[in-house]
């Protein structure tokens, strides 16, 4: 409701080596079905000569972003536009994760701070029913301006929001990157802030499925194993999945669910894949990223991971370094995208539509009002 009362017109006007033909397709075939299912990063401000040789002839269905491609508006502008002409698609999408709080790509002084979502949860924490209403209200409004600061820039998917469910103890990898403890209101903020992003012209990724909240190591630097039993993760790591498995775009956690595969994490488990994530436990039909190839949770070469994610059921490889010899190495593993993963794709895009009319200075007011943080 917030989200029809603050889209207002705008009154305030408005980041293996070898050559690169081994293991590639032929151009020409590429272009004449499916970009090929991974999407990659690259090193650095702007597009080389190498990588835009490499992306023309590799075709990747998108690409990723981090802070280490985030300088200025102009420039990122630059960098996206340059990255869809060397595939020659002006809708490749591009991705960033652009959560809030420490997870955030694009920083001050270009790009305004916005909130880590547990800041907005502590506000649905503080009563039952005013406290979650104006949560949610602060969920969809970041959620817009987020979309706000990411379109202006071309970019056209953000890996967000965070549907982690955290426990006492667990690693702080996740922490305030989530909503709460409390799966219900994680469900209704998550929501809310899919909602917005949508609203704004971007699609939301949600992550980490299927749940990333128990784990007690970081798994960008080991692989997490999770004790807790099959009727507790049911119950809340599972849950906000469940409930958003409409939604178009997921990325799966590099986590082992020792309940149910204890052999392997669930980016890697076609177990885990087929009885949670796509049946009946969370049900989930839309596209599925991998998380990040380069994570240390993940063993053996960058070729071995892609063959590892794609024959558990990943639609979609998510390189993310930058690296040119790993980008290389890994296409000879990565098939073009299979039929019903274009159909998932091209689901996800029918979502995106240009940005509803907002006035952004009003929702930034607005949403620093409900968190208590406006200048007086």
């Amino acid at each position: 409701m917030w989200g029809v009362w603050l889209s207002v017109p705008n009154c305030s006007g408005p980041d293996a080596s070898g050559p690169d033909s081994v293991g590639l397709e032929s151009v020409s075939s590429t272009q004449a079905s499916h970009p090929r299912a991974v999407v990659f990063g690259c090193a650095g401000l702007a597009v080389t000569a190498d990588e835009a040789a490499f992306f023309r002839d590799a075709d990747p269905l998108g690409f990723i972003l981090f802070r280490r491609n985030c300088d200025s508006r102009d420039q990122m502008r630059r960098l996206v536009d340059d990255l869809r002409a060397s595939v020659g698609r002006a809708d490749a999408p591009v991705l960033i994760d652009q959560e809030g709080g420490r997870v955030a790509r694009m920083r001050p002084p270009h790009w305004p701070a916005h909130p880590p979502m547990g800041v907005i949860g502590a506000l649905g924490e503080r009563d039952a029913a005013a406290g979650r209403e104006a949560a949610q209200e602060a969920a969809w409004i970041n959620g817009r301006l987020l979309a706000h600061m990411l379109t202006e820039v071309g970019i056209t998917v953000d890996c967000a929001p965070v549907c982690d469910v955290p426990v006492e103890g667990a690693h702080d990898i996740i922490g305030d990157r989530a909503f709460s403890r409390d799966p219900a209101l994680v469900i209704d903020l998550a929501r809310a802030t899919a909602d917005g992003l949508l609203a704004g012209g971007v699609l939301p990724v949600i992550k980490h499925i299927p749940g990333h909240g128990r784990a007690f190591t970081d798994s960008h630097a080991e692989l997490p194993v999770v004790e807790a039993g099959r009727a507790a993760l049911e119950a809340t790591d599972f849950a906000p999945f469940r409930a958003l498995a409409d939604l178009p775009l997921a990325m799966v956690a590099h986590v082992v669910l020792k309940a149910i595969d204890p052999t392997a994490p669930a980016s890697t488990s076609a177990i885990v894949v087929r009885e949670v994530v796509r049946g009946p436990s969370i049900g989930f039909g839309g596209l599925l990223f991998s998380d990040d190839l380069s994570m240390n949770a993940l063993r053996g070469d960058p070729r071995t991971r892609a063959e590892a994610v794609l024959a558990a059921g990943m639609d979609v490889v998510l390189h993310c370094n930058g690296d040119l010899a790993e980008m290389r190495s890994i296409l000879g593993a990565v098939p073009l995208l299979s039929g019903v993963a274009a159909e998932r794709w091209a689901r996800a895009e029918a979502m995106r539509h240009a940005p509803e009319p907002a006035d952004i200075a009003a929702l930034t007011n607005r949403l620093a009002e409900l968190l208590g943080t406006a200048e007086t």
